[in-house]
């Protein structure tokens, strides 16, 4: 008798822990991570900010606002396919908001200058905000509007808000280039005017 109650009770025992398992898996899988696009002069540079915030899942830097198809870094910065150099962020919306990241990215560009971002000239590195979803595009209007009444810079606030369109990924030695090549990347930024802009204006050059 007693073997075959115990035989019940691992069963029962056996299923609940399965099902505990199962609940658990279905907890993680609820968890819906969304995409920021966004343009802001070269993307070496604009990487590393969005890589340090909690929440951020992984960035991938490429070109969009373009028509051409599979572009390449070479076609692209001769300006004539019509795409930005960009970033692509998967985040999850529980830990970091839209909003944040708004704020990180006009903190690290110059958003008086669409023909370009500091040394880098040409609209292949204009900055522009690319919108996923009418909720993003809200958000980000709200954003500029702030920054234009912010009265933080005395040029008018020339960034575009434009809907996402297809982004294509960069050649491999491009993603997370500040870890592959440090001394290059470190060289470039510190002789682009990046550094200073963000100290003048924002108090940092993080």
């Amino acid at each position: 008798m007693k073997t075959a109650i115990n035989i019940i009770l691992f069963f029962i025992l056996g299923v609940s822990v399965l099902h505990a398992e199962d609940n658990t898996d279905m907890k993680v899988d609820t968890v819906k991570y969304e995409t920021a696009t966004f343009a802001g002069g070269c993307f070496w540079c604009i990487q590393p900010p969005f890589d340090k915030l909690d929440g951020v899942v992984k960035t991938t830097v490429g070109y969009t606002g373009g028509k051409e198809q599979n572009p390449t870094y070479k076609e692209v910065s001769y300006g004539k396919t019509g795409h930005a150099e960009s970033i692509e962020i998967l985040y999850n919306p529980e830990v970091v908001s839209y909003s944040k990241l708004l704020e990180v990215f006009w903190m690290n560009i110059d958003p008086t200058d669409n023909n370009g971002q500091f040394v880098d000239r040409g609209s292949q590195y204009r900055p522009a905000i690319f919108y996923h979803n009418e909720e993003q595009k809200k958000l980000a209007v709200i954003s500029k509007t702030e920054m234009e009444e912010s009265g933080r810079f005395d040029k008018p606030i020339v960034v575009e808000i434009t809907a996402a369109t297809t982004f294509w990924k960069a050649e491999d030695y491009h993603q997370q280039y500040y870890k592959k090549n440090p001394t290059n990347y470190y060289s470039y930024k510190n002789g682009s005017g990046r550094n200073e802009f963000k100290e003048k204006y924002w108090g940092h050059n993080n």
